[in-house]
């Protein structure tokens, strides 16, 4: 379970992100609440994976599945554009959160 919140709290991660891009500046008030939500949700799951896993290997699961994530996002939602070589270091950086997990022994 404790795997699960981490990825609930990754998910909640790009949530807020993204809520905050479409709140403009925290001018739509609709937006700005979706905003408050994601990061009380997200910080709230990261709180009890933190229960059972090391922080060092919390941590930075977290922030790679939201710096993955909200470039999907930006890329789908946004028109983002993301170069060739970018991409390269994105895969490596999914690469890396994999790597963490599987090494982690939890």
């Amino acid at each position: 379970m404790t795997w699960f919140y981490l990825l609930l709290a990754g998910v909640f991660e790009v949530w807020w992100a993204t809520t905050m891009k479409l709140s403009q500046g925290f001018s739509q008030l609709k937006f700005t609440l979706l905003t408050i939500v994601g990061m009380l949700a997200s910080f709230g799951f990261l709180a009890l994976a933190l229960k059972k896993l090391p922080l060092g290997i919390a941590y930075p699961i977290w922030t790679g599945i939201g710096a993955v994530g909200t470039i999907f996002i930006g890329v789908l939602l946004f028109k983002d554009n993301v170069s060739p070589l970018t991409w390269v270091f994105i895969t490596l950086l999914i690469i890396g959160i994999i790597g963490i997990k599987v090494t982690s022994g939890h």
